[in-house]
């Protein structure tokens, strides 16, 4: 009832989609808002493209075929209007463009009449080569490939889900209930948003994110549980009584990750950012769903089940995964365990060492947007598009700059911006005019627009040398001497050098509050500033090596052909912070967990040494399973198409890897073997109270463990 309750309810209230306003970083949003402010008319636009074949172009058929193409386009209702042909500088191509009608949000859903024209001039001119590019025919592409990309992905995230789960649990009903409950609160927690989005607006990528984390600890929170129940049942626990003792210990755990995670995901309030604000909401909403479903309704529905839990089985993959008895420690894992255990210092150098070997190439990151040149060149509007950029330079790169006009400056900002295109012109840093300066008045005349065109990509050193020569020297010498004129310069250069800053500034700020949180939370949790201590540090350790491994694999060529992407020489700007408070906190689901079982042990009597092991191995399923659930979710990231969705997903598959392996099995025990006792130390105000008969006998147990 309360997730159908806030769902029903946030989709009866409505989303508030973030504003322009909302979203601006740096100058380059300062110039979007001064756009947005104008209100301009823009109509959507298409540019056929007409060259040779092959050779030289013949100037004669490519008139006639332009004419054409201008008498198929004028024929059409969804066609404004035709411009005149216009050749390029070395008369390689002739140029038509084409203002389309309606809404141009929307132009891509009328964008089939245009295409059809066109292939029917193509197909009456065969000596030629005649194609159609533009937003609309861009969008259009794009949405076809990456809707077919997120619906497989879709299509196989349950399924991987569920038969990880198959595997982990060998029974159906128990691989079913984590995918129940993690739906359910990905459901309340997108309800629950788009009423939260009255406070902070929303954006389009936090349903994605809800769906992404909500699978993640919907799925942990359950395993914990699950896990618990199953192995107090196989001690010979009652069933009430194995499901009240999972609800004590791993709720305890659940309880303590979920804080752990909302810490981190707030930290992104701190980037001053409206889509890593929404993020944070989405994020924060469906992790406390998770929590308030695993201490209510999955207690509930396990004691109802019973023993049905279990059922049906599935042969084999039961005999493999049923609980041992008594708790057995499993031999593989313990076979894992013996360097840690037995050559702490040795093992923890060797694996520090590696991880921080693999986290070395993260000092060479570079930030940066994906651009135009970053999207897949397998349809023939992209295609289309490289040609056109090639022989009109102006229809490639450019930079926005954006004037508030002071009252009776018209004529002055209008000779100014005039000045400043010839300027540029003449400038090898920009692209030369193909016609004269589009100077765009708003309706109001209170706001200018003029693009200046670099032919480099957007990307390039080039093109972020023009940008600092339009902002340093062309605009305060031209626009900028107009008394009372406000002026800034975006475009993609500019939001990809802005936005990149941005990050760069926010990103310590970001890490110092969640650290300091965790912190502090992690210590009062386990009465241990140790515990706490080797927490953060085994989390950036886990971060550090992830970043690494992206930079390594996308700021590289050679993993192009493997995972099936150009390399753009960079990491998309906003990963490393979004990467690091995801990594944190789900790494904490795992730390909580496998050091709550540890510290369970201790506080039974068993000494250190033993409880590292004692923990781990108890643990090793349920870290190992749920490890395997996110990675084979997150890898299906992998195979997308576009290149930020493929960061994303190798990210946060490696990392959770190297997390539930290297870090849990090898670095966690190693690191508290040979801390030993001091792993519990605490200032003796937060030292828990313990009867004096209970710390008589660990002491005793503590002693006999050393042969004394």
């Amino acid at each position: 009832m309360f997730v159908a309750v806030c769902f029903v309810g946030g989709n009866m209230a409505g989303t508030v989609e973030a504003s322009n306003s909302d979203a601006a970083i740096g100058e380059s949003g300062r110039a979007d808002v001064i756009v947005a402010d104008g209100h301009f008319d823009n109509p959507a636009t298409e540019s056929v493209l007409i060259t040779a074949a092959s050779g030289a172009l013949d100037k004669a058929l490519a008139e006639r075929a332009a004419a054409d193409v201008t008498a198929a386009m004028k024929a059409l209702p969804e066609v404004a209007d035709v411009s005149p042909p216009l050749p390029s500088h070395d008369n390689s191509a002739l140029l038509v463009r084409v203002t389309m009608k309606g809404d141009p949000d929307t132009a891509q859903e009328r964008i089939g009449p245009l295409h059809a024209a066109t292939d029917a001039v193509q197909s009456r001119h065969p000596d030629l080569r005649i194609e159609e590019t533009g937003g609309p025919s861009i969008s259009q592409a794009m949405d076809d490939t990456l809707g077919q990309d997120f619906k497989r992905a879709e299509i196989l995230s349950l399924p991987v889900t569920f038969a990880i789960l198959i595997v982990a649990f060998g029974a159906l009903i128990a691989a079913g209930v984590p995918v129940l409950l993690a739906l359910s609160s990905v459901a309340a927690a997108l309800g629950l948003s788009t009423l939260a989005s009255h406070l902070v607006p929303s954006t389009d990528t936090t349903a994605s994110v809800i769906l992404l984390i909500g699978m993640a600890v919907g799925v942990d929170y359950s395993l914990f549980y699950l896990r618990r129940e199953r192995e107090e049942r196989a001690k010979g626990r009652a069933h009430l009584d194995a499901v009240e003792i999972a609800a004590e210990t791993s709720g305890h755990a659940v309880v303590v990750s979920g804080i752990a995670v909302t810490i981190a995901m707030a930290g992104l309030f701190l980037a001053g950012d409206v889509v890593f604000s929404s993020l944070a909401v989405g994020s924060i909403l469906v992790v406390l769903v998770a929590v308030l479903g695993s201490l209510t309704v999955l207690p509930a529905l396990l004691a109802k089940l019973g023993r049905w839990i279990d059922r049906p089985r599935v042969p084999l993959l039961w005999r493999l995964t049923r609980p041992r008895a008594a708790g057995a420690p499993s031999r593989v894992w313990s076979f894992i365990l013996r360097p840690a255990i037995r050559r702490p210092a040795i093992t923890l150098a060797v694996s520090v060492l590696a991880l921080l070997a693999l986290a070395a190439p993260a000092i060479s990151m570079r930030l940066s947007f994906p651009g135009m040149e970053d999207l897949p060149r397998t349809t023939p509007a992209m295609q289309a598009y490289d040609r056109l950029v090639k022989a009109y330079p102006s229809n490639g790169t450019v930079h926005t700059v954006a004037v508030r006009v002071p009252d009776g400056q018209r004529a002055a900002v209008e000779q100014q911006l005039t000045l400043l295109a010839t300027k540029a012109a003449s400038d090898p840093l920009f692209a030369p005019l193909d016609e004269a300066p589009d100077i765009t008045f708003s309706a109001d005349g209170k706001v200018a627009v003029l693009d200046v065109a670099t032919p480099f990509a957007g990307r390039s050193d080039q093109a972020k040398e023009s940008l600092t020569r339009l902002r340093t020297q062309l605009v305060p010498q031209t626009i900028g001497q107009v008394p009372g004129a406000s002026v800034a310069v975006g475009g993609f250069v500019g939001a990809d050098v802005d936005y990149a800053d941005h990050v760069k500034t926010k990103l310590p700020v970001v890490m110092g509050f969640v650290l300091v949180l965790t912190f502090l939370v992690m210590a009062f949790t386990f009465r241990s500033v140790v515990v706490a201590l080797t927490s953060i540090a085994l989390n950036m350790l886990s971060a550090a090596a992830s970043y690494g491994l992206v930079v390594l694999i996308f700021q590289g060529t050679w993993a192009e052909g493997i995972l099936g992407f150009t390399s753009m020489d960079a990491v998309v700007s906003w990963l490393p912070l979004f990467l690091f408070v995801v990594l944190f906190g789900l790494s904490m689901d795992y730390h909580v967990f496998v050091v709550s079982r540890i510290r369970e042990a201790v506080a039974q009597g068993m000494p250190t040494r033993e409880a590292v092991a004692h923990g781990i191995t108890g643990s090793a399923g349920v870290v190992t399973s749920a490890a395997i659930v996110m990675v084979g979710v997150f890898s299906i990231f992998a195979t997308l198409s576009t290149i930020d969705m493929k960061q994303l997903g190798v990210g946060l598959a490696a990392a959770i890897l190297l997390d539930a392996t290297i870090i849990r099995a090898v670095v966690l025990p190693s690191l508290m073997t040979l801390l030993g006792n001091a792993n519990w130390w605490a200032p003796r105000f937060m030292r828990p109270r313990r009867p004096a008969a209970h710390r008589a006998e660990v002491i005793e147990g503590e002693l006999i463990s050393a042969g004394r």
